[in-house]
């Protein structure tokens, strides 16, 4: 049985939960109060040196971490990867846009704001520049939705899932998600997918 190492808050562990879930795999939940320091801890450092979370321990074969890392080894050969190579590299593009644009900026504001829970005084300038760039991923994926029911090839994928974990709580950052009808839309319809849970159930 693979057992996840994670944060529940954590959107990166929940992109983990979402495909454990969805494929009806088994696993165990180990939590990781990275608050507290847990994930930098020299146990959890002889299992990842990067000191991060999610992590997935998979059985006779070691530790796995990195959230995208992580699904794409879990989805092999399941319907959440297309079987279409150009289908396929468009996943790989939005999942490599979620870590290098949207993650960053919502992600970590919602991370500062909801989680830490600074102030606007207090995060000042770079509040500005991180809510700035938030909003401009969301006009990336509200334009990638246009016309679309799931952001590859018409079908449910990992992309979905990816882009899924900060969005839906982009409003704990502050994000004001109303500008957006398309990406709203799709947030439904990736809500009412088989085994979809909440970020905060384990």
């Amino acid at each position: 049985m693979y057992r996840l190492y994670d944060y529940l808050p954590s959107g990166n562990g929940y992109k983990a939960r979402l495909v454990l879930k969805q494929l009806g795999l088994k696993y165990e939940l180990t939590p990781i109060d990275i608050m507290k320091g847990g994930s930098r801890t020299p146990e959890f450092l002889a299992m990842n040196p990067n000191g991060r979370i999610p992590l997935l321990e998979v059985p006779e074969r070691g530790y796995l971490p990195e959230s995208h890392a992580i699904i794409s080894f879990l989805a092999e050969g399941s319907h959440l990867i297309p079987t279409d190579a150009f289908d396929r590299a468009r996943m790989w593009h939005w999942l490599c846009f979620e870590q290098y644009h949207l993650e960053p900026s919502i992600g970590t504001v919602r991370f500062w704001i909801s989680i830490l829970h600074k102030t606007r005084a207090e995060l000042g300038e770079k509040l500005i520049e991180k809510k700035k760039s938030g909003y401009a991923s969301l006009d990336v994926l509200e334009e990638g939705l246009r016309g679309r029911t799931y952001l590859v090839g018409e079908k449910y994928s990992l992309a979905d899932i990816s882009l899924f974990a900060y969005t839906h709580v982009a409003h704990e950052g502050g994000f004001d998600l109303a500008p957006y009808p398309n990406v709203r839309h799709w947030l439904d319809r990736v809500a009412s997918q088989p085994g979809w849970t909440p970020i905060t159930e384990a």
